[in-house]
């Protein structure tokens, strides 16, 4: 999963989004200057803050960019919002526009928490009707006064120049459960001195010289709950269990491996996919349990959108464009058509004309990217099953699949 949470930089034209991103980052990763609309694509930086972990925070378009170019960057402005976890709204001057109003509105109707930081407290500072109307309008939103001019200046003396709006950040976090995540994927699955096996395969679609990330972070969690963690390659797996001195709390394989860890896998061995570890992490893992009931459904014809979080090469190899379509099409016996959307690239317009949805793990995206995504295709009445999940029903294997979770469902 992507543990980072997506903080957005919003606000009028000038009004010290791009160095605000400077000044927590360290270093200049915006351009600066006077003129309106500097910022045209969002800029992304990734900061580790103290007491909040890993974030990632995109400097966006002013809303308040005119013409026929300015309007689409602020589209594609909003388009970020349905992607963050929190944003912190730049205004200054005493000033709340009409515009800063709607935002704020967007901001609220979207459901994402923010702050409000009234920059260049040294020349303007914050007036007490000011603050008091903006905590009127917004009683959940702190208002904090700020001058990131005068923190650029002290940044090498002070120690964290950015202290106070990493304060308020953290504050707001914390009021919304978004920091310190419990680990939900293996917690309650898997305990101290348990043995797991991560079944790796190293194949044409594996990165050369590291893991992919589902491994990465299964791993750490058996190591976060002081487990043992195993790894092997398929054909290494007899061997492993027979050296064992018990056998394994658990077994998780990577979803194209089902079929065959499942045939030498004996059957008292709970075995699940680090799709489906993620499904369970990340939220609508029962809708995805729910999903999978539409297989049986399916008739020629059909159109399957196939959900891709991620962008990488594609090769004959690849998992969702050719793997799991075909053994798709196997499982059910009928011609069916399949639909790409890669990365965060938005859904196609009309969901109507699909059968029903296939989403990959989403490692790669934060858990509200992928239910933006998710919950879209739901209100529409579109069934959405994932990687994992598919996987093992066209196996033969999902029951068996998603019991280490029945506990806790």
């Amino acid at each position: 999963m992507s543990q980072e949470l997506y903080i957005g930089l919003f606000g009028r034209r000038n009004q010290g989004k791009s160095s605000l991103i400077n000044l927590l980052a360290g270093q200049q990763v915006s351009i600066v200057s006077e003129n309106p609309g500097t910022t045209t694509d969002p800029v992304k930086k990734s900061c580790e803050l103290f007491g909040i972990g890993k974030c990632v925070f995109i400097d966006t378009a002013g809303f308040d960019d005119a013409g026929e170019v300015g309007r689409k960057r602020v589209e594609k402005t909003k388009d970020m919002v349905l992607r963050m976890d929190a944003g912190i709204l730049l205004v200054s001057g005493n000033t709340f526009t009409e515009e800063d109003k709607a935002f704020a509105h967007y901001l609220q109707e979207a459901g994402v928490p923010f702050l409000i930081v009234h920059n260049k407290s040294d020349v303007t500072p914050l007036s007490a009707t000011f603050k008091q109307m903006l905590q009127n309008l917004y009683p959940a939103c702190t208002v904090l006064d700020f001058s990131i001019k005068q923190a650029l200046l002290m940044a090498g003396s002070v120690e964290c120049p950015y202290q106070p709006i990493s304060d308020a950040l953290k504050s707001l976090l914390d009021r919304y459960g978004l920091v310190h995540k419990p680990v939900v994927a293996l917690e309650d699955i898997v305990r101290q001195g348990d043995v797991v096996v991560l079944v790796c395969p190293i194949d044409a679609e594996a990165p050369h010289g590291r893991l992919i990330l589902p491994q990465v972070m299964m791993t750490r969690q058996c190591l976060d709950l002081h487990a043992m963690p195993f790894l092997c390659q398929v054909e290494e797996l007899p061997a492993v269990l027979s050296r064992l001195e018990m056998n394994p709390a658990l077994v998780i394989t990577d979803s194209q491996a089902f079929k065959q860890v499942a045939q030498l896998l004996p059957l008292d061995i709970p075995l699940t996919s680090f799709s489906i570890c993620l499904a369970r992490q990340k939220g609508h893992f029962d809708d995805y349990i729910r999903g999978s009931e539409a297989f049986s459904r399916l008739q020629d014809g059909d159109r399957i959108l196939m959900l891709e979080s991620c962008t990488h090469q594609v090769n004959c190899h690849d998992i969702g464009r050719f793997k799991l379509p075909a053994a798709l099409k196997k499982a059910v016996g009928k011609d069916l058509s399949f639909s790409y959307v890669s990365g965060l690239d938005p859904l196609p317009s009309a969901v109507d004309g699909f059968a029903m949805a296939i989403q990959c793990g989403g490692c790669m995206v934060n858990d509200r990217q992928l239910s933006v995504r998710v919950d879209r295709l739901l209100k529409a009445g579109i069934p959405v099953c994932n990687y994992g999940m598919t996987l093992a029903w066209c196996s033969g294997i999902l029951s068996r699949a998603i019991r280490p979770f029945s506990k806790s469902l």
